[in-house]
C-alpha cells in the first residue's frame, strides 16, 4: 500500500465525508426554501443548483466515473454537473421555473449519498479526496452566494458571528525582512493534491520586505479619500462607512483586513509605493524553505493561531493571532482572508491534468485568472497545506480576498 492511501482508513475518511455533507446542508438551511431559487451573484448559478451539485460531482465522478454504475436520474447528472465562471456580461438568463422542485433536488441528492455509501470500500482513496475536497471549496464559494442576500433574507446561527471583542495593537515594525533563499512551490510526489499543485519544485527568490500584517480597511480608507474605488463589501450610511458582513452592516470595523478584488488591491499597492508579491515570495514568507507545515511551524491550526476552518464568519483584526506569526514575525499568512498574489493562475512548468478532470485547472490558464493564498475564515481545514492554490478572476469582488504588500 502506497503513502497516499496509508494516509487515512476509509471509514475515518467517511466520516469527514459525513461531516463535509453535514455542513453543507446547513448553509443550505440559512435561507428559506423559496430564496434558495435566488440567484445573489449575477454571474453565478441560482442557490438551488448548489444543492444538487455537490452530490451530483460525486456521482458523477465516483458512482459512474470510477465503478460505472448506470444512472437512475440522467437528466439531473447533466443539470448539476458544471458551474460556471462567464466573462463579465455574460451572466445567465435562466428563470427560476427552469430548475426542478426542490424535493425532487433533494431526492436526487439523498439516493446519491446512498448508493456512494453502499460501494465506499471499492472507492479509490484519490477519487473520494477530489469529491471531498471539491465539496469543502464549494463550502466557502456557497458562503459567498449567502453573503450577497440580505441579512433580513438568512437565519444567523447562534454562535460565531464575530471575532474577539478587544482589537489587539499592531506589533512591531511594520515591515520584515525575507532573505533570499529558496522556496518550494507544489505538492509531495505520493501526496494528494490537484493537477495545479504539481510538480513540486524550488524556486529561488530574492531577498525583499513584507508587510507583518494583512491591509486593513484602516488603511485603505485614506485611498478611498484619495479618490480610490470603494471595496465591494462597504456601504456609506449618512456620510460614514459601514461593513457589510455576512448576517449584519456594522460600523468599519478599521484593524479587520480590507477584502478587496486583484484590480483594487493592486492599484493601492501602486498608489502605496508598494506591490503585490509573486507566488514565490509569498510562498517564502509564509514557508520559508520549506521545512514547516504550517507558517509558524508544524502544530495543527485552532482559534489562537488563525481564523479559519469555520471558527467565525467575520474577519478579526489583523493582530488577533500573533502566536500565528512565523519565525521572521510575519503574521496572519493562514486564514482571515485569501491574499492575492501578483502572479496569473497557470501551471507549473511539467503541468498534466488529470484524466478524470481535465478542465478544472486548464480552463482558467488565461491570464485573466489571479492567484491567491492562504485562506479565509471560511476556508476548511483540509485546503491549509502549503501547496493549495485557489484563484479568481481580476475584478471579481466577492471572495473573501485581501492583500499583504512587499516592497
Amino acid at each position: 500500500m502506497d503513502a497516499l492511501t496509508q494516509e487515512r482508513t476509509a471509514a475515518r475518511l467517511q466520516r469527514e465525508v459525513a461531516t463535509a455533507r453535514a455542513h453543507t446542508d446547513a448553509l443550505f438551511r440559512l435561507v428559506a426554501r423559496q430564496t434558495l431559487y435566488e440567484r445573489p451573484i449575477p454571474d453565478r448559478h441560482r442557490l438551488v443548483f448548489y444543492v444538487g451539485h455537490f452530490d451530483a460531482f460525486d456521482w458523477n465522478q465516483l458512482g459512474r466515473g470510477v465503478l460505472d454504475i448506470p444512472s437512475f436520474q440522467p437528466s439531473f447528472d447533466r443539470l448539476f454537473e458544471a458551474g460556471i465562471d462567464p466573462a463579465p456580461g455574460q451572466a445567465p438568463a435562466d428563470q427560476p421555473s427552469d430548475w426542478p422542485d426542490l424535493d425532487e433536488v433533494l431526492a436526487y441528492v439523498a439516493r446519491t449519498r446512498a448508493l456512494i455509501d453502499e460501494v465506499w470500500e471499492e472507492l479509490p482513496y484519490e477519487r473520494v479526496l477530489t469529491a471531498l475536497e471539491h465539496r469543502w471549496m464549494h463550502a466557502e464559494t456557497l458562503c459567498y452566494l449567502l453573503h450577497e442576500l440580505p441579512p433580513s433574507r438568512k437565519r444567523a446561527p447562534a454562535a460565531g458571528l464575530r471575532g474577539p471583542a478587544l482589537e489587539p495593537e499592531r506589533r512591531g515594525d511594520p515591515w520584515v525582512r525575507i532573505d533570499a533563499g529558496s522556496a518550494v512551490l507544489g505538492q509531495a510526489p505520493g501526496s494528494f493534491g490537484w493537477d495545479n499543485e504539481f510538480p513540486r519544485h524550488i524556486v529561488r527568490v530574492g531577498g525583499f520586505e513584507i508587510a507583518r500584517h494583512k491591509l486593513t480597511h484602516r488603511d485603505y480608507l485614506r485611498f478611498v479619500a484619495a479618490g480610490g474605488p470603494a471595496p465591494h463589501f462597504w456601504a456609506q450610511r449618512d456620510g460614514a462607512w459601514w461593513l457589510r458582513q455576512m448576517f449584519d452592516t456594522v460600523p468599519m470595523p478599521l484593524d479587520a483586513p480590507v477584502y478587496l478584488t486583484h484590480r483594487q488591491a493592486t492599484a493601492y499597492a501602486a498608489w502605496a509605493g508598494a506591490r503585490l508579491p509573486t507566488e514565490a515570495e509569498w510562498q517564502r514568507a509564509a514557508y520559508g524553505d520549506g521545512q514547516r507545515r504550517y507558517p509558524w511551524g508544524d502544530s495543527e491550526p485552532d482559534a489562537s493561531r488563525a481564523n479559519l476552518d469555520f471558527v467565525g464568519w467575520n474577519p478579526v483584526p489583523v493582530g488577533a493571532n500573533p502566536s500565528g506569526a512565523t519565525p521572521e514575525g510575519v503574521e496572519q499568512m493562514l486564514g482571515n482572508g485569501w491574499e492575492w498574489t501578483a502572479t496569473p493562475f497557470a501551471g507549473f512548468e511539467g503541468f498534466a491534468p488529470r484524466a478524470y478532470y481535465p478542465g478544472y485547472s486548464a480552463n482558467f490558464f488565461d491570464g485573466e485568472h489571479f492567484l491567491m493564498k492562504g485562506g479565509s475564515p471560511r476556508t476548511a481545514r483540509r485546503l491549509a497545506r502549503a501547496s493549495f492554490r485557489n484563484w479568481f478572476r481580476g475584478e471579481y469582488p466577492y471572495a473573501y480576498a485581501t492583500v499583504r504588500l512587499v516592497r
